[in-house]
């Protein structure tokens, strides 16, 4: 049985059972009912809603699993492909800064020796899965299979990942296709490392973290604070902690529901960070446009769907016990973040909830 509650500040006594409790923090119990039913709906061993409306914020946690012994909103989540929305706004700040163009391309960075094709794969290629890349690289199954339950992306470290890339002979011409790819956005995260002189990770704490005050953002496991145990689909089976080897721009991202707000509120107003605010407007503007009538847009680190009011922006992830999904609307001012302990199954109700959640906000 899912139990689900409202946690006030600094959160429930260590160690007991979330129980159902009104919410008086923004005076809107409406809201409070619908995330604990979100809640309630996800299935899993943890899990928490974290919604914030023109700043104030409501945070529902609850699960099917006995109360960890931290308060749920206060572990660090693997975000998974939410990751890739850090990246985003790690390439749109570089180039909002004059540092790059977004137009280098990707293989001279990373030292190839010959010259490029007529139309070679640039970083921006790569942020919007155009690069002509397929989802992973065309060897990373046989290294991965024998880890595949464990931690099949820790068996594939950074060298591979950007060998595979200066390899690989795309069937298309860049910038002509669209096909998401963990494999382009991890050499996205090594490029932008050859091209600034520092890894990926240290980039990212830089340019991203401190100025936003992640403090409770990490980009592997077991970096201070308390991380969240995945589970399989089952809810049951506890899986390792994510590795993310040579896919850290894809997918390394662990952080608490509170960090994961903080970095959607500054999306909803730009201006509250300075060293961002050219980068934070840059992520919402549309750069692809693909499908039938042209109905799915994107940014550079983000879907854009529309709703009656305005857009909508959204990204999720998983890894192989948890899942999260982030989403904000600057015509509502409102933001969630959702995260929970348990591998999406067929027909998973998560995201759609979620998703739901954010789009029916009027």
């Amino acid at each position: 049985m899912t139990t689900a509650s409202r946690t006030t500040w600094p959160g429930p006594p260590a160690g007991q059972e979330d129980r159902p409790c009104a919410n008086t923090a923004d005076g809107d119990g409406a809201w409070s009912e619908r995330l604990a039913e979100a809640v309630t709906a996800a299935d899993a061993p943890d899990t928490v809603f974290a919604l914030s409306r023109h700043g104030r914020r409501t945070v529902v946690t609850g699960g099917t699993g006995e109360a960890p012994g931290r308060p749920r909103d206060r572990l660090r989540y693997e975000i998974g492909s939410a990751t890739k929305a850090f990246t985003g706004l790690l390439l749109a700040h570089l180039v909002d800064s004059g540092r790059l163009t977004g137009g280098e391309p990707a293989a001279a960075l990373l030292g190839a020796r010959r010259p490029p094709g007529r139309t070679p794969v640039t970083l921006a290629h790569l942020v919007t899965h155009t690069a002509g890349l397929p989802a992973l690289p065309a060897g990373f199954y046989p290294r991965a299979l024998p880890a595949w339950r464990t931690n099949p992306y820790g068996r594939y470290p950074d060298a591979r990942v950007i060998d595979a890339f200066l390899r690989h002979r795309p069937r298309h011409r860049p910038g002509t296709r669209w096909r998401y790819s963990n494999f382009g956005v991890a050499v996205l995260g090594h490029a932008l490392a050859a091209a600034t002189g520092t890894p990926w990770p240290d980039l990212t704490t830089d340019l991203l973290l401190r100025p936003l005050a992640l403090h409770d953002t990490a980009l592997r496991p077991g970096a201070g604070g308390t991380d969240a145990t995945g589970n399989g689909k089952d809810g049951t089976t506890a899986v390792p902690p994510f590795d993310a080897g040579g896919f850290q721009a894809a997918g390394a991202v662990r952080a608490t529901p509170h960090d994961l707000l903080t970095f959607l509120e500054a999306h909803l107003d730009p201006a509250r960070c300075p060293p961002l605010t050219g980068a934070l407007r840059a992520v919402r503007t549309p750069v692809l446009r693909r499908g039938l009538g042209h109905r799915h847009v994107h940014t550079v680190a983000w879907f854009r769907h529309p709703t009656d009011g305005g857009p909508l922006y959204f990204h999720s992830g998983a890894t192989l016990g948890q899942q999260a999904f982030l989403g904000f609307r600057p015509d509502t001012g409102t933001a969630l973040a959702a995260v929970c302990t348990r591998r999406f199954r067929a027909h998973d109700p998560f995201v759609a909830t979620a998703y739901a959640l954010l789009a029916e906000d009027g």
